[in-house]
């Protein structure tokens, strides 16, 4: 890949944000060695040991080598709290941080859509871009039935590790009447099963892997870590370049076509906003000329919020007591030094389950992350009895926030507020989530596990106490998207195409774009929002 970066180079495309959608549309968009891209990251290369072995998710939500370290505004759902807020800043992005769960959603979250004025964006016209990278390695071809594909370069294969207690949470979730699945990504995903993965062979496979490392040799490739871009610069109404710091200089570079905007449902949105781009009473609250007006910019945040319920149990293993005995720790070390098999491989939940809160419901709007060990609150240590946590999430919230610039200084982080539970409906979802929970917890497929509800505790009943309970025990789970919507609406930011309203020169492709979240986990569904706007702007540089 090519030289550091001088003030005043000029380049066909500038991508900003090296993560999950970065990635691959510096692979796809450098394809054609006359055209020459730049990659911009502000965090460094992927060669933390910690990213490579999945359970080292531990290790680096939070840390600064690998994290912006971002947290919410006080949120009056959660009673109150504030919750950090991890978001890759490495090569891979949250692909190097994340869970590793390979998920596209459901067909309706891409038909709906579509509804809202978005030709070109049903599940039809979707699957084929999550098929061009994918390298399905969890199942045989045999039932691929063409929702499935080998050879891309997102692999995708199953876990390395098995609990007894997940099994039997399987078979109670049948009993509850969730039937079985082995595959979430047909385009319905009802049921209970595994999760599948993204790793190769126990180890983490991240998009700097899949998408960069086999074109590193590729000379019209530029990419740049440790540069984080300050603002865009406009001529007019085009978008000419960026200004970004690398190497504590601020250098500026130029776009002959376009510049890409990928840093994420936080980064991109803060770009804009510094740029001058976004609510004109934002803008100028924080001390910022607004040089374009849209309103849309950094609203319309939606994040999956999980309640995660804990049950005791008794005779059976979890990973609670194991992890107290230094000898356990240190077999799992051995084990994966060996193998690559065993505890070290897990992703933070291995067993998943979609259903419905209630009937009424069109398609399940609930995901379930099973996991055989409990823990107070995320980094603190695992409780010392055994237990296994139920986190149960509401897959299409309601409630909307936002992210808003608070000072022009790029440095400073922007307000985050999802504004979580803000609904009546999302209140009574995470109340009916739980006593479906209880219910699972109730069948005869655990019964002789004894389990014995803790969080948030029998004792609360009621929708309003279940409500505020949830309020107490809920996380995220990392799914920020739709700062930047897609539409044609006044709110909405970018077009079908995916270019700015009003501006040219400048496109965003990534999860800021979803004008809905999707029925599950995010990163796959972004990959594929990439592959899409990586296609349409290759077709745009041919007309």
């Amino acid at each position: 890949m090519a030289e550091p970066v001088t003030s005043e180079d000029v380049y066909d495309y500038i991508i900003v944000g090296a993560g999950t959608a970065g990635c691959l549309l510096a692979n796809r968009l450098s394809v054609d060695p006359a055209a020459r891209v730049l990659l911009l990251e502000a965090g460094g290369k992927d060669n933390y040991h910690w990213i490579h072995i999945p359970v080292g998710y531990l290790y680096l939500m939070g840390n600064p080598r690998t994290d912006w370290g971002y947290s919410t505004a006080a949120e009056p759902g959660l009673n109150g709290r504030s919750l950090a807020y991890p978001r890759g800043r490495v090569l891979g992005g949250c692909s190097s941080i994340n869970g590793m769960i390979y998920m596209r959603g459901q067909a309706r979250d891409y038909d709906v859509w579509r509804q809202l004025g978005n030709p070109g964006w049903s599940w039809e016209d979707c699957l084929p871009y999550f098929l061009k990278h994918q390298d399905q390695m969890a199942m045989e071809p045999s039932a691929f039935e063409g929702m499935h594909g080998r050879g891309g370069e997102w692999r995708i294969e199953k876990p390395r590790v098995s609990w007894e207690i997940l099994d039997a949470f399987r078979e109670a979730a049948a009993e509850a009447g969730i039937p079985k699945s082995d595959d979430f990504n047909a385009g319905d995903n009802e049921g209970c099963g595994y999760f599948q993965v993204n790793q190769r062979s126990g180890v983490r496979w991240n998009t700097a892997k899949g998408f960069l490392r086999p074109i590193q040799h590729r000379s019209n490739l530029t990419v740049t870590t440790h540069a984080q871009v300050r603002w865009m610069t406009l001529q007019g109404r085009r978008v000419t370049g960026v200004t970004f710091f690398s190497g504590g200089q601020q250098v500026t570079a130029r776009a002959r076509r376009e510049v890409v905007l990928a840093a994420g449902s936080i980064g991109t949105p803060q770009i804009m906003q510094l740029s001058g781009i976004g609510p004109g009473q934002v803008l100028q609250r924080a001390g910022i000329t607004v040089v374009h007006e849209l309103a849309g910019v950094g609203e319309n945040l939606q994040d999956h919020l999980q309640v995660r319920c804990a049950f005791k149990v008794q005779g059976v293993r979890t990973m609670n007591e194991r992890y107290q005995s230094l000898v356990q720790r240190a077999g799992f070390a051995l084990q994966y030094a060996a193998t690559r098999r065993g505890p070290m491989t897990m992703a933070p939940s291995q067993l998943g389950a979609f259903t419905r809160s209630d009937p009424s419901r069109e398609t399940p709007n609930l995901q379930y992350h099973v996991q055989p060990l409990t823990l107070p609150k995320f980094g603190e240590p695992l409780d010392p009895f055994p237990a296994f946590t139920a986190s149960v999430c509401n897959l299409r919230p309601s409630s909307r926030g936002w992210v808003r610039v608070l000072s022009p200084d790029p440095a400073a982080h922007p307000e985050i507020r999802p504004n979580y539970l803000a609904t009546e409906d999302d209140r009574q979802v995470a109340a009916d989530a739980v006593r479906l929970t209880r219910r699972i917890a109730g069948m005869p497929a655990l019964a002789k596990y004894r389990p014995e509800e803790f969080r948030p505790g029998p004792e609360i009943a009621t929708d309003a106490e279940l409500a505020r309970a949830a309020g107490d025990i809920s996380t995220t789970i990392f799914h920020p998207v739709g700062t930047c919507k897609m539409g044609t609406d006044d709110r909405a930011v970018v077009d079908p195409r995916l270019k700015v309203h009003g501006l040219e020169g400048l496109r965003i492709a990534d999860a800021s774009i979803m004008p809905n979240i999707t029925s599950g986990n995010t990163n796959s569904p972004t990959l594929m929002i990439a592959e899409k706007a990586a296609a349409m702007m290759l077709e745009d540089a041919h007309h």
